[in-house]
Protein backbone atom coordinates (compact mmCIF):
# COMPACT_ATOMS: atom_id res chain seq x y z
CA UNK A 1 0.00 0.00 0.00
CA UNK A 2 2.67 1.98 0.81
CA UNK A 3 3.77 2.40 -3.21
CA UNK A 4 0.56 4.29 -4.04
CA UNK A 5 1.22 6.61 -6.63
CA UNK A 6 -2.18 8.63 -8.00
CA UNK A 7 -1.85 10.75 -10.81
CA UNK A 8 -3.78 13.71 -8.61
CA UNK A 9 -3.05 17.05 -8.11
CA UNK A 10 -3.31 16.72 -4.50
CA UNK A 11 -5.61 13.52 -3.63
CA UNK A 12 -3.38 11.00 -1.94
CA UNK A 13 0.05 13.18 -2.72
CA UNK A 14 -0.02 13.04 1.34
CA UNK A 15 -0.57 9.56 2.61
CA UNK A 16 -0.98 7.70 5.65
CA UNK A 17 -0.99 3.65 5.64
CA UNK A 18 -1.64 1.39 8.93
CA UNK A 19 -2.02 -2.36 8.76
CA UNK A 20 -4.30 -1.92 11.35
CA UNK A 21 -6.47 0.83 13.22
CA UNK A 22 -9.81 1.21 14.75
CA UNK A 23 -11.27 3.64 12.14
CA UNK A 24 -9.51 5.55 9.17
CA UNK A 25 -12.08 8.39 9.76
CA UNK A 26 -10.65 8.13 13.72
CA UNK A 27 -7.22 8.66 12.31
CA UNK A 28 -8.09 11.32 9.75
CA UNK A 29 -10.02 13.23 12.49
CA UNK A 30 -6.67 12.96 14.86
CA UNK A 31 -4.62 14.45 12.12
CA UNK A 32 -6.54 17.48 11.55
CA UNK A 33 -7.06 18.30 15.53
CA UNK A 34 -2.87 18.06 15.56
CA UNK A 35 -2.86 20.00 11.90
CA UNK A 36 -1.32 17.30 10.20
CA UNK A 37 -3.27 17.02 6.96
CA UNK A 38 -3.49 18.77 4.00
CA UNK A 39 -5.89 18.50 1.73
CA UNK A 40 -6.09 15.40 -0.36
CA UNK A 41 -4.42 13.55 2.93
CA UNK A 42 -5.52 10.18 2.31
CA UNK A 43 -5.45 7.45 5.28
CA UNK A 44 -5.62 3.77 4.15
CA UNK A 45 -5.53 0.01 6.51
CA UNK A 46 -5.38 -3.20 5.20
CA UNK A 47 -7.06 -4.01 8.57
CA UNK A 48 -10.15 -1.76 10.34
CA UNK A 49 -11.64 -3.00 13.09
CA UNK A 50 -14.04 -0.46 13.98
CA UNK A 51 -14.90 0.26 10.73
CA UNK A 52 -18.45 2.69 10.70
CA UNK A 53 -21.29 2.86 8.24
CA UNK A 54 -24.45 5.24 8.44
CA UNK A 55 -27.07 4.54 11.42
CA UNK A 56 -23.71 3.31 13.62
CA UNK A 57 -24.21 0.17 11.33
CA UNK A 58 -20.20 -1.73 11.34
CA UNK A 59 -18.56 -2.70 8.70
CA UNK A 60 -17.61 -5.39 7.88
CA UNK A 61 -14.17 -6.08 5.77
CA UNK A 62 -12.08 -9.29 5.90
CA UNK A 63 -8.67 -7.87 6.43
CA UNK A 64 -6.34 -7.49 3.12
CA UNK A 65 -9.01 -7.48 0.78
CA UNK A 66 -11.29 -4.74 0.49
CA UNK A 67 -10.35 -1.13 0.41
CA UNK A 68 -10.79 0.87 3.77
CA UNK A 69 -9.65 4.25 3.27
CA UNK A 70 -10.57 7.96 4.40
CA UNK A 71 -9.84 11.06 2.67
CA UNK A 72 -9.13 14.87 3.51
CA UNK A 73 -11.50 17.54 2.18
CA UNK A 74 -11.31 21.18 2.85
CA UNK A 75 -15.04 22.49 1.01
CA UNK A 76 -15.49 25.60 2.54
CA UNK A 77 -17.58 26.68 -0.51
CA UNK A 78 -19.96 24.02 0.40
CA UNK A 79 -23.01 25.68 2.33
CA UNK A 80 -23.84 23.74 5.40
CA UNK A 81 -27.73 24.25 3.72
CA UNK A 82 -26.58 22.52 0.96
CA UNK A 83 -24.07 20.15 2.13
CA UNK A 84 -25.07 16.95 0.33
CA UNK A 85 -24.06 17.92 -2.89
CA UNK A 86 -20.85 16.18 -1.33
CA UNK A 87 -22.24 13.49 -0.92
CA UNK A 88 -23.19 13.14 -4.39
CA UNK A 89 -20.27 14.04 -6.07
CA UNK A 90 -18.23 11.69 -3.58
CA UNK A 91 -21.02 8.81 -4.41
CA UNK A 92 -20.60 9.46 -8.30
CA UNK A 93 -16.66 8.98 -7.72
CA UNK A 94 -17.36 5.83 -6.38
CA UNK A 95 -19.40 4.59 -8.92
CA UNK A 96 -17.55 6.13 -11.77
CA UNK A 97 -14.59 3.63 -10.61
CA UNK A 98 -17.02 0.62 -10.49
CA UNK A 99 -18.50 1.31 -13.50
CA UNK A 100 -15.16 0.83 -15.29
CA UNK A 101 -15.63 -2.90 -14.26
CA UNK A 102 -19.50 -3.68 -13.89
CA UNK A 103 -20.69 -1.40 -16.31
CA UNK A 104 -24.36 -2.48 -16.26
CA UNK A 105 -27.52 -0.39 -15.25
CA UNK A 106 -27.31 -2.58 -11.72
CA UNK A 107 -25.02 -0.30 -10.17
CA UNK A 108 -26.92 1.94 -7.97
CA UNK A 109 -26.16 4.27 -4.99
CA UNK A 110 -28.82 3.68 -2.68
CA UNK A 111 -29.75 6.86 -0.47
CA UNK A 112 -27.93 8.25 1.39
CA UNK A 113 -24.59 7.16 -0.08
CA UNK A 114 -24.44 3.27 -0.38
CA UNK A 115 -23.14 1.47 -3.99
CA UNK A 116 -26.00 -1.12 -4.39
CA UNK A 117 -25.25 -3.82 -6.93
CA UNK A 118 -29.29 -5.45 -7.75
CA UNK A 119 -30.03 -5.94 -4.12
CA UNK A 120 -26.43 -6.20 -2.86
CA UNK A 121 -24.16 -3.58 -0.69
CA UNK A 122 -20.78 -3.41 -2.76
CA UNK A 123 -19.37 -0.54 -0.94
CA UNK A 124 -20.72 2.28 1.58
CA UNK A 125 -19.61 5.70 2.16
CA UNK A 126 -19.17 7.80 5.61
CA UNK A 127 -18.75 11.48 5.36
CA UNK A 128 -18.20 13.69 8.94
CA UNK A 129 -18.52 17.13 8.17
CA UNK A 130 -17.06 20.14 10.93
CA UNK A 131 -19.04 23.61 10.05
CA UNK A 132 -17.89 26.95 10.26
CA UNK A 133 -19.54 29.90 9.30
CA UNK A 134 -22.49 28.45 7.84
CA UNK A 135 -20.17 26.81 5.82
CA UNK A 136 -18.25 23.57 5.37
CA UNK A 137 -14.88 23.63 7.02
CA UNK A 138 -13.66 20.03 7.19
CA UNK A 139 -14.73 16.97 5.77
CA UNK A 140 -13.68 13.15 6.25
CA UNK A 141 -14.82 10.64 3.69
CA UNK A 142 -14.79 7.37 4.47
CA UNK A 143 -14.84 4.52 2.12
CA UNK A 144 -15.47 1.24 2.16
CA UNK A 145 -15.27 -1.35 -1.10
CA UNK A 146 -15.40 -4.51 -1.34
CA UNK A 147 -13.12 -6.17 -3.88
CA UNK A 148 -11.34 -9.30 -3.54
CA UNK A 149 -13.88 -11.25 -0.15
CA UNK A 150 -15.28 -13.94 -1.03
CA UNK A 151 -17.39 -14.37 1.92
CA UNK A 152 -19.20 -12.40 4.12
CA UNK A 153 -21.88 -13.44 7.41
CA UNK A 154 -24.17 -10.79 5.64
CA UNK A 155 -26.02 -11.85 2.76
CA UNK A 156 -26.76 -8.88 1.64
CA UNK A 157 -22.79 -8.19 0.84
CA UNK A 158 -21.10 -8.54 -2.29
CA UNK A 159 -17.74 -7.72 -3.66
CA UNK A 160 -16.24 -7.02 -7.18
CA UNK A 161 -14.44 -10.35 -7.56
CA UNK A 162 -17.62 -12.56 -6.78
CA UNK A 163 -19.60 -10.22 -9.82
CA UNK A 164 -16.78 -10.69 -12.06
CA UNK A 165 -14.75 -13.67 -11.21
CA UNK A 166 -11.77 -11.82 -11.29
CA UNK A 167 -8.93 -10.63 -8.33
CA UNK A 168 -8.01 -7.26 -8.49
CA UNK A 169 -5.00 -5.01 -6.81
CA UNK A 170 -6.06 -2.77 -4.38
CA UNK A 171 -3.26 -0.81 -5.06
CA UNK A 172 -4.39 0.05 -8.46
CA UNK A 173 -8.20 0.14 -7.33
CA UNK A 174 -7.70 2.74 -5.08
CA UNK A 175 -5.37 5.10 -7.89
CA UNK A 176 -8.33 4.90 -10.00
CA UNK A 177 -10.41 5.66 -7.21
CA UNK A 178 -8.40 8.95 -6.06
CA UNK A 179 -8.79 10.14 -9.06
CA UNK A 180 -12.25 9.82 -9.96
CA UNK A 181 -12.80 11.35 -6.77
CA UNK A 182 -10.95 14.66 -7.31
CA UNK A 183 -12.73 14.68 -10.96
CA UNK A 184 -15.78 14.84 -9.37
CA UNK A 185 -14.57 16.95 -5.84
CA UNK A 186 -13.34 19.44 -8.59
CA UNK A 187 -16.85 19.67 -10.54
CA UNK A 188 -18.23 20.51 -7.56
CA UNK A 189 -16.06 23.25 -6.62
CA UNK A 190 -16.59 24.43 -10.19
CA UNK A 191 -20.05 25.04 -9.22
CA UNK A 192 -21.65 22.04 -10.98
CA UNK A 193 -23.78 21.00 -8.73
CA UNK A 194 -27.01 21.04 -10.88
CA UNK A 195 -24.97 18.75 -13.42
CA UNK A 196 -23.64 16.01 -10.32
CA UNK A 197 -27.54 16.19 -9.43
CA UNK A 198 -29.03 14.52 -12.69
CA UNK A 199 -26.68 12.34 -12.70
CA UNK A 200 -26.97 11.32 -9.07
CA UNK A 201 -30.65 10.07 -9.68
CA UNK A 202 -30.08 8.32 -12.95
CA UNK A 203 -28.51 5.83 -10.39
CA UNK A 204 -30.59 6.28 -7.60
CA UNK A 205 -31.28 3.05 -5.74
CA UNK A 206 -35.30 2.46 -6.52
CA UNK A 207 -35.65 5.65 -8.43
CA UNK A 208 -39.44 6.23 -9.21
CA UNK A 209 -39.97 2.90 -8.54
CA UNK A 210 -42.73 1.87 -6.22
CA UNK A 211 -41.53 -0.14 -3.19
CA UNK A 212 -42.39 -0.47 0.55
CA UNK A 213 -40.70 1.09 3.07
CA UNK A 214 -40.69 1.23 6.90
CA UNK A 215 -41.38 4.31 8.43
CA UNK A 216 -42.26 5.25 12.33
CA UNK A 217 -42.72 1.36 12.64
CA UNK A 218 -45.16 1.04 9.78
CA UNK A 219 -44.90 -0.52 6.12
CA UNK A 220 -45.84 2.06 3.50
CA UNK A 221 -45.77 2.39 -0.36
CA UNK A 222 -44.01 5.01 -1.32
CA UNK A 223 -41.87 6.33 -4.96
CA UNK A 224 -38.69 8.15 -4.42
CA UNK A 225 -39.02 11.17 -6.54
CA UNK A 226 -35.65 13.12 -5.57
CA UNK A 227 -33.44 14.20 -2.76
CA UNK A 228 -33.68 17.93 -1.37
CA UNK A 229 -30.40 20.05 -1.43
CA UNK A 230 -30.38 19.14 2.52
CA UNK A 231 -30.22 15.70 1.65
CA UNK A 232 -33.69 14.41 2.92
CA UNK A 233 -35.47 11.64 0.86
CA UNK A 234 -38.47 12.76 -1.29
CA UNK A 235 -40.95 9.97 -1.44
CA UNK A 236 -43.90 10.22 -3.03
CA UNK A 237 -46.83 8.32 -0.74
CA UNK A 238 -50.48 8.75 -1.49
CA UNK A 239 -50.04 11.64 -4.24
CA UNK A 240 -48.32 13.55 -1.91
CA UNK A 241 -44.42 14.42 -1.34
CA UNK A 242 -43.08 14.21 1.81
CA UNK A 243 -39.23 14.36 3.26
CA UNK A 244 -37.32 11.82 5.35
CA UNK A 245 -33.79 12.54 7.21
CA UNK A 246 -31.50 9.51 7.32
CA UNK A 247 -32.98 7.85 10.51
CA UNK A 248 -36.74 8.28 9.83
CA UNK A 249 -36.87 6.18 7.08
CA UNK A 250 -35.99 1.96 6.26
CA UNK A 251 -35.51 0.22 2.53
CA UNK A 252 -37.43 -2.59 3.18
CA UNK A 253 -34.82 -4.90 0.57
Amino acid sequence: MQNIAPKTLFTGQQLVYLPQCDSTNNIAHDLLIKNKATEGCVVITSAQTRGRGQRGNSWEAEPGKNITLSVVLKPSFVAVAKQFSLNIAVSLAVADLVKTFLPDQRLKVKWPNDLYYGNKKLGGILIENTISNLYLQHSIIGIGLNINQLSFTNNQAVSLAQLTGEEYALETIIEQLLSCLEIRYLELKQGKLAKQKFEYLQILFRYQEEYNYLIADTIISGKILGVAENGKLGLQVDNEIKYFDFKEISYIL
